[in-house]
């Protein structure tokens, strides 16, 4: 994340107007080899969190798309399973087939599986459900997402507890800012620490403010 610059440190301000010591972009991934990268760790965090399968990712526009189709790459050529894609468009195409959907063809029963990369508010996830389910009758059983900020979303609970609370999915992340946190504090990254000692301090003050309970 940190040589893709899809992790940065420094001050920034989120959509939802949060000022923040640290930023995570991950439409800065831009080669295959790194898509190919970030595919594997999706595929292999869907195999161990949901031992009872799946058949469809779904990858909401934009940042979703490229998450999904790497994801079902992957799962085919590291676990050789198949998994069917999907994603949206913005604007409802009026001609040819119509429709928002594009890729597989939901159908009754299909389990499917929603890719996201970083949520806060769990706007586009809240707008993803009523998409899906309107499509056919299908089981929404998770979310997974890159990276968990573990901070609050709309309430004092992670925005990836209150998906699961109140969509009834399971929820889980590739990897948490705590694991991040730990493994980068005065480390070196291309013989660069890119985590100091102030940058952590920066990091806990936020928290002590946004963290979840």
């Amino acid at each position: 994340m940190v040589k893709s610059k899809v992790l940065t440190f420094g001050d920034f301000l989120t959509k939802s107007g949060r000022k923040t010591p640290f930023f995570i972009n991950t439409g800065n991934y831009s080669t295959g080899s790194q898509l190919l990268k970030l595919g594997e760790y999706y595929a292999e965090s869907l195999v161990r969190n949901l031992p009872n399968g799946f058949d469809v990712l779904f990858g909401p526009a934009y940042k979703g798309i490229p998450l999904a189709v790497a994801t079902s790459m992957a799962l085919a050529s590291r676990f050789s399973r198949q998994s069917a894609f999907s994603f949206n468009r913005k604007e409802i195409k009026d001609h040819g087939e119509g429709g928002n959907l594009i890729g597989h063809k939901f159908k009754d029963n299909d389990r499917v599986v929603i890719i996201e990369d970083v949520i806060t508010a769990g706007t586009s996830v809240r707008e993803s459900i009523p998409l899906l389910r309107s499509a056919a009758n299908i089981d929404i059983c998770a979310l997974v997402i890159s990276v968990d900020r573990m901070e609050k979303g709309q309430s004092n609970k992670s925005a990836l507890t209150e998906i699961k609370e109140e969509f009834g999915i399971e929820t889980f992340s590739i990897v948490t800012l705590e694991e991040i946190v730990d493994y980068l504090h005065n480390r070196e990254i291309d013989g660069k620490v890119v985590l100091d000692d102030a940058i952590l301090q920066k990091i806990r003050e936020y928290r002590e403010i946004y963290g979840a309970c």
